[in-house]
C-alpha cells in the first residue's frame, strides 16, 4: 500500500471509532436517565429532575452579563440583547428594576435620538433628593460632547466647583461682591459692527433690537419686583424711549443713574409718549412714581446698588459659566429674584449673540446647556414676572440651546396669582422631558392634570418622598429612600425609573460638607477651658 492509502485507512478507522464511541455514550446516558427517572418517580423540569436523587436545583445562578458596543459583541448573536432603555446622551444612571444603563439629556434626545420635540427639561422634586446633582451630571457629560453649560444663578452653590473643574468662568454677585449692569448691551454693539462689516446689516439690526428689548424687559422686571406690581404702559413707553435716547446720545455704557437723569430731564421724545401736552409740570407729575423707583434702584434702595454700577466680570462666549449668587441670603427674597432674572437675561443675550455670529460664519457654532435652578423664587417675586421669564426664555430663538428648569413642586406654580398660574404650568407642558423625584401625595392631582402618570408611577413617586430611617447601630440617619431616584417622563410614554450614583470624581467636586471636615479650633480652646474648670472643681471638693 502506498503511504497515501495507509493515511486514508488510518483516518477512516479513527472516524469509525469516534462514531461508535458516541453511540455507546448516548445509549448509556439514556439507560441511566431511564433508571433515574423510574427510581425517583420524578419529572424533567426547567430546574432538572424532580424527586429524590433527581438532582433538581432550588436556585439557578443568573448568567453572567457583559456590556459592550455592537462592534465588540456582534459575533455573539443571538445571545446579545438590547438594554431596553435609550443609550443616546449622557449616562445618567441605572434602571431601578432592570439595572440597564439609561443615557439621558435634553440636547442629545432632541438632536440625535429624536425622542423629544424641543431640547428642554423640567425637574420637580422635594428638597434634598438630588435634583441639582442629576442636572450637574448632565452638564458634565454634555461638556464632554462639546456643549457649554451655563448656570444662570447658583444659590447654594451647587455648580461652582463643577464649572471651575471644567475650566469655566465663575462670576460672583452679591452686596459688595460684584455688580451686573442691566443696561449693559454686552457684546451686542461689537457683534453688530462685525456683522455690518461682513455685509449682514439685517442681522446687525436684529442683534441691536434684541439687546434693546432685553434691557427694557430687565428694567421693567426690577420695577415690578421693587413695587410688587408691574409698571404702567406709559411708564414702560417712557423707559423705552429713554433707552433709545441713551443709545443715540450717550458715549460709553450707561447705568441706571444715567437712565434716571434722562427721565428727569424729559427730552421731547419722552414727553411725547407721556402725553403731557406741552406742560412740563404735567410730565413731572406723570413720571413722579417712575422717578422715585429709579432713584431707589440706582442709589441703594431695597435691591441695593448691584444693578446700578458697571459690570465687574463680563460673561464670556467661549467657556462654561456660572453666576454664583450664594452670598445673597434667604431673607433677601426680592434681591435674589431680581438677581436671578438679571443673570438669565444676560445669559440668554450672550447666547443669542453667539448664535447670530455663528449663523453668519463669523464664529464657530456653539451649543449651550442653560440651567435655571430655583425657578420658584423668581416666579413669586411679583406680578408679571412669569411673563418676563417667558420672554427671556424666548430670546435665544431656540437655536442651539438646551434648557433645564428646576423647581420643587407644582404647588409652587399654583401659588401664583390666577393670571400667571396657567402660564407657569405651560413651562412644564412645553418641556420636552420631565424628571420627577419624590413628591407628596397632595401633588399628584395637580401633576397629573399637566402630565399623565399611571397609578403605579404615582405610588413610586410618593414612596420616594418618605423621610430617612434611623440606623440604631450607627446612631445616625440613613439616606432617604428617594435620594438620587428619578422618573423620566416624555409625553404619554411610560416613565423610566432611574437611580443616579455619583462617581468619586463627582463627589470630590460636589461635596457640600467640606467645611465640617476640619475640627473647629475655637472648639479645641473651649474644650481646654472646660477641662481646667473641671480640675479646679475637683481640687475644691477634695480640699
Amino acid at each position: 500500500m502506498t503511504p497515501d492509502q495507509i493515511a486514508l485507512a488510518v483516518l477512516g478507522g479513527l472516524v469509525v471509532l469516534v462514531i461508535v464511541g458516541a453511540l455507546l455514550f448516548v445509549r448509556t446516558g439514556r439507560k441511566n436517565t431511564d433508571a433515574g427517572s423510574s427510581t425517583s418517580a420524578g419529572a424533567l423540569t426547567s430546574r432538572g429532575w424532580s424527586g429524590p436523587g433527581g438532582g433538581m436545583s432550588n436556585f439557578i445562578q443568573p448568567p453572567a452579563e457583559w456590556r459592550g458596543t455592537t462592534v465588540q459583541v456582534c459575533g455573539l448573536w443571538p445571545y446579545s440583547i438590547g438594554a431596553g432603555t435609550p443609550m443616546v446622551g449622557v449616562p445618567l444612571g441605572r434602571h431601578i428594576h432592570t439595572g440597564a444603563t439609561l443615557c439621558c439629556d435634553p440636547i442629545s434626545w432632541f438632536q440625535r435620538a429624536k425622542l423629544i420635540s424641543n431640547p428642554s427639561l423640567f425637574v420637580l422634586g422635594k428638597p434634598g433628593l438630588g435634583k441639582s446633582t442629576a442636572v450637574a451630571r448632565m452638564a458634565i457629560g454634555l461638556a464632554g460632547y462639546g456643549v457649554q453649560p451655563l448656570v444662570l444663578g447658583d444659590l447654594r452653590p451647587d455648580y461652582v466647583e463643577v464649572i471651575r473643574a471644567l475650566g469655566g468662568q465663575v462670576i460672583t454677585l452679591g452686596r459688595g461682591r460684584g455688580y451686573l449692569n442691566v443696561l449693559d448691551p454686552g457684546e451686542a454693539k461689537e457683534a453688530a459692527q462685525r456683522l455690518v462689516d461682513a455685509g449682514f446689516e439685517k442681522e446687525a439690526g436684529e442683534v441691536l433690537e434684541d439687546a434693546h428689548g432685553r434691557r427694557l424687559a430687565m428694567v421693567s422686571s426690577l420695577l415690578t419686583i421693587l413695587r410688587k406690581s408691574a409698571p404702567s404702559d406709559v411708564e414702560e413707553s417712557i423707559v423705552d424711549q429713554a433707552l433709545r435716547y441713551l443709545d443715540r446720545h450717550f458715549e460709553g455704557i450707561p447705568v441706571l443713574g444715567d437712565l434716571l437723569r434722562v427721565v428727569q430731564e424729559g427730552p421731547e421724545e419722552l414727553r411725547q409718549v407721556a402725553v403731557d401736552r406741552g406742560d412740563f409740570a404735567e410730565y413731572q407729575r406723570i413720571t413722579r412714581g417712575l422717578e422715585a423707583s429709579l432713584i431707589s434702584l440706582s442709589r441703594g434702595g431695597r435691591l441695593g446698588e448691584m444693578f446700578s454700577k458697571h459690570t465687574t466680570n463680563p460673561m464670556r462666549l467661549d467657556r462654561p459659566v456660572v453666576y454664583d449668587i450664594s452670598a445673597i441670603g434667604e431673607a433677601e427674597g426680592d434681591l435674589r429674584a431680581a438677581t436671578l432674572l438679571a443673570c438669565w437675561s444676560n445669559g440668554f443675550a450672550t447666547v443669542n449673540i453667539a448664535n447670530v455670529l455663528a449663523d453668519a460664519g463669523l464664529e464657530p457654532r456653539r451649543h449651550y446647556f442653560v440651567i435655571m435652578d430655583e425657578l420658584w423664587r423668581a416666579l413669586r417675586a411679583g406680578n408679571g414676572i412669569v411673563d418676563r421669564v417667558d420672554f427671556l426664555t424666548r430670546l435665544n430663538r431656540q437655536v442651539g440651546v438646551g434648557t433645564a428648569m428646576i423647581s420643587h413642586t407644582m404647588a409652587d406654580l399654583s401659588a401664583l396669582p390666577e393670571e400667571d398660574r396657567l402660564k407657569a404650568k405651560g413651562f412644564v407642558e412645553r418641556a420636552g422631558m420631565v424628571m420627577c423625584a419624590g413628591l407628596p401625595y397632595t401633588e399628584m392631582p395637580e401633576l397629573t392634570s399637566v402630565i399623565p402618570f399611571s397609578e403605579a408611577e404615582q405610588e413610586l413617586l410618593t414612596g420616594w418622598q418618605d423621610p430617612p430611617a434611623w440606623d440604631a447601630a450607627s446612631g445616625r440617619e440613613v439616606d432617604p429612600p428617594g435620594r438620587g431616584k428619578f422618573l423620566v417622563k416624555v409625553g404619554t410614554r411610560p416613565g423610566i425609573p432611574v437611580e443616579v450614583r455619583l462617581t468619586d470624581a463627582e463627589r470630590s467636586i460636589r461635596d457640600t460638607n467640606q467645611r465640617w471636615y476640619e475640627q473647629s479650633r475655637t472648639g479645641r480652646r473651649a474644650l481646654h477651658v472646660v477641662e481646667e474648670l473641671v480640675e479646679e472643681h475637683e481640687e475644691r471638693v477634695s480640699s
